[in-house]
């Protein structure tokens, strides 16, 4: 008080928590990510988090030694996405990890037999809450309650470490929406709206429950076996350490590492209307089992990822089947009771407009062919509805990747590349390589450009396989008309 300094105290006070008040309250970007039906990237919400500093040197000193599964791929960029079933498999520290990304040679090691120059590895979709069950205090460091969601923190997670060159082939996610934070280097996002489903030619081969993979390599697409890819519209983002990713639900992604190590943290957040879409995946799981497990096993078609651990039986699946109807129809019940006590929130609009098919044209005559017709998943945002978004420098959209804005400076940008680029040479079909799962041998570069004698493009024109059918039977649109269907027989 001599010095005047208690007059000074409510100023610095003030200032304190004025540099600690976030753009967004809980309430708000939960309202935001309940509601908001395209890719965008919050800004200045994660400061105060200590996972930022959950770099890969910091988490190679927290795991003590403790090693984890990597996926190494080939760096060259093929016409044929990298799926997991074709990738190398080794367990490693994160110590070895990070001495292979420097360059240091490893005459022995589990990297030793993969060039840097030549390979990139991915430590991807690791559990927080099973690499560091031994130490759970650490999960709270990821604080997804400020995007509106008490009590989920790092133990609702998964942790992702890739070097230069790591990638995810585009895929989309069955259930829920996706919020990612990135930590360290930098990733570069490709999405596509849900309405591009047909261009992006999606497949359930290699089958991952909840996974719907595109047959098109977005890094270089073979535009004569895809050409409607054409008419696909990518919105690409590149995010920066500090920034938070909304993955919208069922928006298709492909996901590459741009710096030489990446760090990222995400959590899919669950939604209502992940109760029919678990009965769609249950409804593809007994029909992707039955006819693949059919099949003589010396072709050679890994058919189910790494990440599925083995074929389910068929009254498994029937047993999962029943339980996911179960779950759904009890939803539905919910929701009517409570249809009479609120009106619709943005989140309940979010799960209706799940509901409501858009109609869209695919080629067919009118009659006939309505049900068939309807689109598998949102309808596109209308303007109105995105006026109403709080879009400025601490929540940019993501655009069309012509239509980019340089809101974020170089943190968010344009990919500035031409995916649409054809290549010259001949195209082949999809590959069938002939590997034991998680395994891959050394001559990876000759392996991964072979072909099996049935695959020329001149066989492919006239023999349908096992794969094209099921590419047909478990479209999504199909499978969505299934899921009606029979949900309707339960209502009977």
């Amino acid at each position: 008080k001599q010095f005047g300094y208690s007059a000074l105290l409510p100023k610095i006070k003030l200032k304190m928590l004025s540099e600690d008040v976030k753009p967004f309250t809980p309430e708000k970007s939960k309202e935001i990510v309940m509601s908001l039906q395209q890719p965008a990237v919050f800004c200045n919400m994660v400061s105060d988090w200590p996972a930022l500093h959950w770099n890969a040197k910091y988490l190679s000193t927290v795991l003590e030694g403790k090693t984890i599964q990597f996926r190494l791929g080939l760096k060259t960029v093929d016409l044929v996405p990298q799926f997991e079933t074709s990738c190398s498999y080794v367990e490693a520290t994160l110590e070895e990890f990070l001495a292979w990304t420097c360059g240091q040679p490893c005459l022995s090691g589990p990297f030793s037999c993969y060039d840097y120059s030549k390979y990139w590895a991915y430590a991807d979709y690791k559990y927080i809450a099973r690499i560091f069950e031994d130490k759970p205090e650490i999960f709270q460091d990821v604080r997804w309650s400020d995007f509106g969601f008490p009590g989920r923190s790092g133990k609702e997670s998964t942790l992702w470490i890739g070097s230069e060159g790591a990638n995810t082939p585009c895929h989309l996610d069955s259930y829920g929406c996706n919020l990612v934070l990135q930590v360290q280097g930098r990733k570069r996002w490709h999405l596509f709206p849900p309405g591009d489903t047909s261009f992006l030619y999606p497949t359930r081969i290699p089958y991952e429950e909840s996974s719907i993979f595109s047959k098109v390599n977005i890094a270089n697409p073979d535009l004569k076996r895809f050409p409607e890819f054409r008419n696909s519209t990518a919105h690409v983002v590149t995010l920066s350490p500090g920034q938070v990713l909304f993955v919208p639900r069922h928006w298709w992604h492909y996901v590459e590492s741009i710096d030489p190590v990446t760090v990222s943290i995400n959590s899919w957040i669950e939604l209502d209307a992940d109760h029919e879409a678990r009965v769609e995946e249950a409804i593809t799981r007994m029909l992707v089992c039955a006819i693949k497990s059919a099949e003589n096993p010396s072709d050679g078609d890994l058919w189910l990822n790494p990440t599925e651990v083995e074929a389910t039986s068929h009254e498994i699946n029937l047993q999962y089947l029943n339980k996911a109807v179960s779950a759904y129809l009890k939803c539905q019940e919910t929701s009517v009771s409570g249809q009479a006590r609120s009106s619709s929130t943005g989140a309940e609009q979010r799960t209706n407009a799940a509901c409501k098919r858009k109609r869209r044209e695919i080629g067919c005559e009118p009659e006939g062919c309505t049900l068939l017709t309807q689109e598998w998943d949102f309808p596109t945002p209308k303007a109105e509805e995105l006026q109403k978004m709080p879009f400025g420098p601490h929540l940019v959209r993501v655009l069309p990747q012509s239509h980019q804005t340089s809101m974020l400076g170089s943190a968010v940008e344009s990919d500035g590349r031409d995916l649409l680029h054809e290549n010259e040479g001949e195209h082949f079909g999809k590959l069938h390589c002939k590997r034991k799962r998680l395994l891959m041998s050394n001559d990876c570069e000759t392996a991964a450009h072979q072909m099996d004698s049935d695959c020329s493009p001149c066989s492919s024109q006239t023999a349908l396989s096992t794969n094209d059918l099921l590419d047909c039977l478990v479209n999504p649109r199909v499978i969505s008309l299934v899921a009606q269907l029979l949900l309707e027989r339960t209502r009977v």
